[in-house]
């Protein structure tokens, strides 16, 4: 935990579905307070721009402030999507709540590279969205969900989807 009045980081597993969104919104609405960082953590399955990306693929990528985000030039150098809901609700947030917002890339298996970005990032909490997987389909194609709420080191809020 935190001092009082001392900053927390609360991260938010944002790969731009809509249960993302629904977990960044659950955020802005129940868990983020004014001062607090937001860390947006997107992780990509390793493939065809790995190369590009060498540098960062053990470390994940630098700090990405959001106003570097809004650029077009910096969501196309990390394969960001240009999603406007997410950056209109962001925009809002950071002025309304006095947020510093950042996003941190991932490459590799998006369980593990949640679990670790948990660690190195000292998240106070984390909040992901949950696609609704039957039991069947969970057990089939495992679950980032399940994985990340057993192994992170911090508290995990997960946002149902629908």
């Amino acid at each position: 935990m935190t001092e009082a009045g001392g900053e927390r980081r609360i991260g938010v597993a944002m790969d731009f579905s809509p249960s993302s969104k629904k977990a960044l919104q659950w955020a802005t609405d129940n868990l983020l307070r004014k001062g607090d960082t937001l860390v947006l953590l997107h992780i990509r399955h390793h493939g065809r721009d790995e190369a590009k990306n060498v540098l960062w693929s053990h470390t994940g990528s630098p700090l990405i402030p959001l106003e570097e985000l809004m650029e077009t030039a910096v969501r196309q150098r990390y394969d960001i999507p240009s999603d406007k809901e997410v950056f209109d609700m962001l925009n809002a947030v950071s002025r309304e709540k006095e947020l510093s917002v950042v996003l941190k890339m991932y490459w590799g298996d998006p369980r593990e590279k949640v679990c670790e970005a948990v660690g190195e990032l000292n998240l106070e909490s984390l909040v992901m969205g949950s696609r609704g997987l039957g039991q069947i389909q969970r057990i089939l194609l495992g679950s980032v969900t399940n994985y990340v709420l057993s192994n992170a080191s911090c508290p995990v809020t997960v946002v149902k989807a629908k």
